[in-house]
């Protein structure tokens, strides 16, 4: 099992004992998540969050993507992964989210770090993007605070809800990531 650490937080695969903590941070998480997420749902269950767990393992087996929990000190606090993985031109896709309780604490940016680092170096990407819906301030600034490079806002490049809607495109390539720790948000004592 492939587990990635930064800034205190782990990531890793997701075991079937996740699935009761994945299913309550969605549910705690649904004013935060589900106007980007389409996915999060009132009614996401444990059921839901084993299917997910599945379709993880599925794809991490056919190379198609890396998806992980975050983890701070075992407590389960988001997910992010890999996706879109592009084998023709060596690129990929990076997504990240992270439950209400743990936000503004580092583990998003933790994560793009470590995900962006996996990428270049494990998967031998050459580019790493990021697609951000316009209006999610949240994310827009775990891009920026990882060293992303916006390069711009693409019009009708999500569909949301059923809707197309415009969203900035950023950028990682090899030499691009603030690693230094002061450089990334440090998690708060609990």
């Amino acid at each position: 099992m492939t587990e990635l650490t930064s800034a205190g937080f782990v990531l890793r695969s997701f075991l079937a004992d996740d699935a009761p903590a994945f299913a309550a941070a969605v549910q705690e998480s649904m004013a935060t998540l589900a106007p980007w997420m389409p996915w999060a749902e009132s009614g996401f269950d444990e059921a839901q969050a084993l299917a997910w767990f599945a379709a993880c393992d599925a794809a991490r087996a056919d190379g198609s993507s890396h998806e992980f929990g975050i983890f701070r000190k075992g407590v389960f606090v988001g997910g992010a992964g890999l996706n879109q993985l592009n084998p023709a031109h060596a690129l990929c896709n990076l997504g990240y989210w992270v439950r209400t309780s743990a936000q503004r604490q580092g583990a998003a940016s933790a994560a793009v770090v470590a995900l962006a680092q996996h990428a270049f170096r494990d998967l031998h990407q050459t580019r790493v993007e990021i697609v951000v819906a316009e209006g999610n301030d949240a994310s827009l600034g775990v891009a920026r605070k990882a060293g992303a490079v916006h390069e711009c806002l693409a019009r009708n490049r999500l569909v949301l809800h059923g809707a197309p809607v415009a969203a900035h495109v950023f950028s990682l390539v090899p030499g691009d990531l603030r690693t230094d720790p002061s450089a990334l948000p440090q998690p708060r004592s609990a």
